[in-house]
């Protein structure tokens, strides 16, 4: 009686430490772009790598989860968040004002600017503003005076950028008389065209014009004109997440402080970005 009774007491013990177990097991998946380098892209051998995927992988450590990074064309990726292919959503995602209509986000997790990029002999390599970053909402007046001397060089060119990004909205918004807007899948579609010459600028995030500039087929491309970020250029990057989803809201929340106060998304973009793009607190 005695040994069943042990025996009994054994099972359970395994039981709990087995649920235990499970409860730690969660699986989150993410989805990312998997084309967006250096935040997110695909590597040797098909392998997801870049600074998202790095942090992806240490949030969820912090989070006591297990995570599945899954890849997802941009153009579908917040419906398909909605409809609960996945569970967040990291892929170089600005919040803003219309996007969080759809869905919820994070604390964000890394800030940056956003510009130009042209071949070194192009005259729109004299746009405005060389070295200067204006906050859109904060500093309007300064903003606007650029964005009006940037408009007679710019008049009648061609301009590239990713489609259903905030970098398509800021051309719509300030630059629409004056530009034609072409719009491709990924920010690479439009490096290429630029390479070739059928577009005569990009318009996108400053990390990734200077990640494309350090590859050897866009040798000739520069980052010019006046950085930019704020308004339709959104509050920063961060987590996407279904509206509903709170308790996992705040496990992100918690576990990017985490990140954030203890350096490691300060080490992260210097590795991936070569400068600290963490938000500051």
């Amino acid at each position: 009686m005695k040994l069943l009774k042990t025996l009994g007491l054994s099972l359970l013990a395994s039981a709990l430490a087995m649920g235990a177990a499970s409860a730690q097991e969660k699986t989150i998946k993410i989805a990312t772009e998997g084309a967006y380098a250096p935040w997110n892209f695909t590597g040797a051998g098909g392998k997801l790598e870049g600074f998202e995927i790095d942090l992806a992988n240490d949030l969820c450590v912090r989070m006591k989860v297990k995570c599945e990074i899954v890849s997802q064309d941009w153009d579908g990726i917040i419906p398909a968040l909605n409809a609960k292919k996945y569970d967040a959503i990291m892929a170089g995602m600005n919040i803003t004002p219309k996007r969080l209509e759809a869905i919820n986000f994070s604390r964000p997790y890394a800030t940056g600017s956003h510009g130009w990029g042209v071949l070194k002999d192009s005259p729109l390599a004299k746009l405005a503003g060389q070295g200067k970053r204006i906050n859109l909402e904060k500093d309007a007046d300064a903003a606007k005076a650029m964005i009006e001397e940037w408009k007679p060089l710019l008049k009648g060119k061609t301009v590239g950028t990713q489609s259903s990004t905030v970098n398509g909205a800021f051309l719509e918004k300030y630059l629409k008389d004056t530009i034609t807007i072409r719009e491709y899948k990924t920010t690479e579609q439009h490096d290429l065209d630029l390479a070739a010459g059928r577009i005569d600028a990009i318009f996108a995030a400053h990390s990734s014009l200077k990640a494309s500039t350090e590859k050897p087929e866009f040798k000739d491309m520069q980052i010019v004109g006046g950085a930019v970020d704020g308004d339709v250029l959104g509050r920063g990057v961060a987590v996407g997440l279904r509206k509903d989803d709170a308790e996992l809201k705040g496990m992100f929340d918690k576990a990017i402080q985490a990140a954030i106060d203890d350096g490691t998304v300060k080490k992260l973009t210097e590795k991936w970005f070569k400068i600290d793009m963490a938000p500051q607190t």
